[in-house]
C-alpha cells in the first residue's frame, strides 16, 4: 500500500485550552477511540470575538471546558464541518449559551438528499445550520476571514474551513494525520471524495488541521499519498476478483490481513465505498444491486 507518512505524537492536554498557533486554540474532547484517535479537536480561532470549529460530542465536561475557555469572551460563530456524534452534537447546548449561529453546509445527508438519495439515520439528525453555506462562501469575524471549501465523500455534508490569515485548512475527518477516512454508502462516496481530496491539490494551503490528531505540513505530499492509497486499494479488490474472491466478506481479511479484526466491518464498508466506484466506472460488474451482500466480478 501507498506510504502514508502518519503522525501519531502530538502534544495534549483532555479539556484544556492550548494556543497552537497565533491565531488558534485548540480543546481537546476526552473522547478517544478506534474512530476518533485521541478524541475531538474543538478550535477557537481568534481572540476576543471568536469561532469556535466543530464543538465536539455532547459531553458535559467537554462543554464545561469549552465553556471556561471561553469565559470573558465573545462566540460570533459555530462552523461545523460535518454532523458526526463527535462533531457536532454540543453546537446544541453551547449556541444557547453564548447566543451564536451557526454555519455548516446543511442537515446530516444534505448532500445526498439534494440527489435525491435517502441516507441511513446515525448523526446528528438535530443539526440544522442557522447558515447554510457553501464552496467559495466567505465567513468574516473579527481580524479573521474563513473560506468555505466543500469536500463531500466521508459525508455528503462535509466542510472544510480555510483560516485566510494563516494559510491553513481545517480538515474535519476529510484529510487527518492519523488515519484514513472512513467513506461509508450510502452518505459516504467514493467518487466524491477522489474528487474532493484532487480539489485539495489545487489550493495554496501550507498546513492542515484535522479534528482529529496533530496538524499535517507537507500537504501536497500527502493528498497524494491518500489518492494514491484508495487506488490501491481498487487494485486490491481487481487483484482478489482476478483469483476468484467475488463478495466483500471474502475481500476483508485478504486486504485488511495487518488491520485489527474488530474494524472490520469499518473496512468493509470502505471497501463497498470503493466497489461503488468500480461498478459505476465499468471496471467491475455487479450481480443486482451494488450492496455489501452483492456478487462481484470483473467483465468479460
Amino acid at each position: 500500500m501507498a506510504d502514508i507518512p502518519f503522525v501519531y505524537e502530538f502534544d495534549f492536554e483532555y479539556e484544556v485550552s492550548q494556543q497552537i498557533s497565533p491565531m488558534i486554540r485548540r480543546v481537546l474532547a476526552k473522547n478517544p477511540s478506534a474512530f476518533t484517535f485521541r478524541g475531538t479537536g474543538t478550535y477557537i480561532v481568534g481572540q476576543g470575538h471568536v469561532a469556535v470549529i466543530d464543538p465536539g460530542p455532547d459531553d458535559p465536561e467537554h462543554i464545561a471546558a469549552l465553556q471556561q475557555a471561553l469565559a470573558g469572551e465573545t462566540v460570533t460563530h459555530i462552523l461545523i464541518t460535518h454532523t458526526h456524534m463527535d462533531h457536532s452534537p454540543a453546537s446544541h447546548s453551547l449556541k444557547d449559551v453564548w447566543q451564536a449561529p451557526t454555519y455548516g453546509y446543511g442537515p446530516h445527508g444534505a448532500g445526498k438528499l439534494e440527489q435525491g438519495v435517502q441516507v441511513e439515520e446515525g448523526g446528528d439528525m438535530k443539526f440544522i445550520p442557522d447558515h447554510e453555506v457553501r464552496h467559495g462562501d466567505l465567513i468574516e469575524g473579527d481580524g479573521w476571514t474563513m473560506e468555505c471549501v466543500y469536500t463531500p465523500g466521508h459525508t455528503s455534508n462535509h466542510m472544510c474551513y480555510a483560516l485566510k490569515q494563516e494559510r491553513c485548512l481545517f480538515t474535519g475527518d476529510h484529510v487527518m494525520g492519523w488515519s484514513t477516512s472512513i467513506v461509508s454508502p450510502p452518505d459516504g462516496d467514493m467518487t466524491d471524495y477522489m474528487t474532493s481530496l484532487k480539489l485539495l491539490l489545487e489550493r495554496d494551503d501550507e498546513r492542515y488541521w484535522p479534528t482529529h490528531g496533530t496538524c499535517i505540513d507537507n500537504v501536497d505530499e500527502y493528498v497524494h499519498s491518500f489518492i494514491d492509497h484508495r487506488l490501491q486499494r481498487e487494485h486490491q479488490i481487481l487483484r482478489c476478483l482476478d483469483d476468484g474472491l467475488q463478495n466483500i466478506a471474502e475481500m476483508v481479511p485478504v486486504m485488511y490481513a495487518d488491520t485489527d479484526k474488530a474494524l472490520y466491518p469499518a473496512a468493509a464498508r470502505s471497501v463497498l465505498a470503493a466497489m461503488v466506484r468500480l461498478v459505476d466506472t465499468g471496471q467491475v460488474r455487479c450481480d443486482g444491486v451494488v450492496s455489501p451482500d452483492a456478487t462481484y466480478s470483473l467483465p468479460a
